[in-house]
């Protein structure tokens, strides 16, 4: 991955907005939040003055001009300069094409699963079910809203996150299951962690990993 000069995705959200037109900071925000872009890149009134103002310092926007509408205060108004131009299209390209390893926190969280009790896990992960259940209903409602309106492609990125929420929903129900029936590779040995009160060694772990795996898991 090339080394971009301002890296955070909200400036590539900011460089995209301003190839349609010029803009000021506050119309910049409604119309991400109009196009429920916020959902997909994360948006606030600091950064985005922040992505702003870094944008302009490496040549990438530029100011048209400040405006004043009745007793508001002066707006700034950028536009988009040629290198903002060429390096939204080489960033975008970049990122549709080339697949990248994201540390995600619920993987972290499963990196780690051992350090709770089965028993624990178990309802967290209930709980984490019914919430992505609610989750992919909200977002199937915008994205048909936004499809019957003949702008799929505007929400094409909510139609992404609800495949992998449903991956993610059925990857917890299974792990829901064999905890519930204890055919998880290493339950036992985990278990024995918190009923003993010794955690088991890296040993046991490799032993227990070892051709216990559930049957529809292999």
């Amino acid at each position: 991955m090339a080394k971009r000069k301002v890296s955070n995705p909200l400036a590539l959200a900011v460089l995209g907005l301003l190839i349609e037109k010029p803009m000021h900071p506050y119309e910049m925000s409604s119309t991400m939040r109009e196009r429920v872009k916020e959902a997909s890149i994360k948006l606030n009134y600091g950064s985005l003055y922040s992505v702003v103002d870094a944008l302009q310092r490496h040549g990438l926007i530029e100011v048209r001009e400040t405006v004043r509408e009745g007793r508001r205060p002066e707006r700034t108004v950028y536009a988009i300069t040629d290198p903002g131009r060429t390096e939204f299209v080489d960033w975008l390209s970049e990122l549709v094409s080339v697949p990248v390893k994201e540390y995600t926190q619920f993987e972290a969280a499963l990196s780690l699963l051992p350090g709770l009790p089965p028993d624990e896990v178990l309802r967290l992960l209930t709980t984490r079910r019914s919430r992505l259940e609610s989750e992919l209903i909200g977002t199937q409602a915008i994205l048909d809203r936004m499809t019957d309106q003949g702008m799929y492609l505007l929400a094409i990125e909510l139609d992404y996150v609800q495949e992998l929420r449903k991956a993610e929903l059925g990857f917890v129900e299974r792990v829901i299951k064999w905890i519930q029936n204890g055919t998880l590779g290493g339950i036992t040995f985990w278990r024995q962690a918190y009923e003993g009160g010794e955690m088991p060694s890296a040993e046991d772990w490799q032993r227990a990993a070892e051709g216990t795996l559930p049957p529809d898991a292999r």
